[in-house]
């Protein structure tokens, strides 16, 4: 299941976090003084804006803490049955959280939704149960559903 990196991915252009230029180049001697001084300090107070909206929350943040939730989950529940995807869980969590997470907040949100998932079953089981599979089935789809919500809604 390859999607959810390549959904990630669009995702993080979609929020941003791939920085788009923020003056148009003018070309050289066309300019008049006053306009080369605006740009400069434009160019000066650009870095300074962009870090400020790295830190307001994406429109898809709550669905992204689901998801982070999930792999979590998945990664403790695969692991506790021996799947052969069980190694895929904490790599696709390091995907999302290298594309996702621009800022250290953003990345401890991020660590913070995986390990609550991950805990949550911790605590609870001790070896690989029906239950747990049947939990695991549920996560697998909920989480298939949440990335093509994410997608259609967020990623074209």
């Amino acid at each position: 299941m390859r999607r959810p990196a390549a959904i990630l991915c669009l995702l993080a252009l979609l929020a941003g976090t791939i920085a788009a230029p923020a003056l148009a180049q003018q070309r050289p001697g066309r300019a008049a003084p006053a306009a080369k001084e605006a740009a400069k300090d434009a160019a000066k107070e650009a870095p300074k804006e962009s870090n400020a909206s790295t830190d307001i929350p994406a429109p898809y943040d709550r669905d992204l803490m689901r998801m982070s939730e999930i792999i979590g989950a998945l990664a403790f529940l695969r692991g506790l049955c021996a799947a052969p995807d069980a190694a895929d869980w904490p790599a696709r969590m390091k995907t999302l959280i290298e594309s996702e997470g621009v800022t250290p907040a953003r990345r401890d949100r991020l660590a913070g939704a995986y390990n609550r998932g991950y805990r949550g079953y911790a605590l609870t089981y001790r070896v690989c149960t029906p239950a747990a599979h049947e939990a695991a089935a549920r996560y697998v789809a909920e989480g298939d559903r949440l990335s093509h919500a994410l997608a259609g809604r967020f990623g074209g």
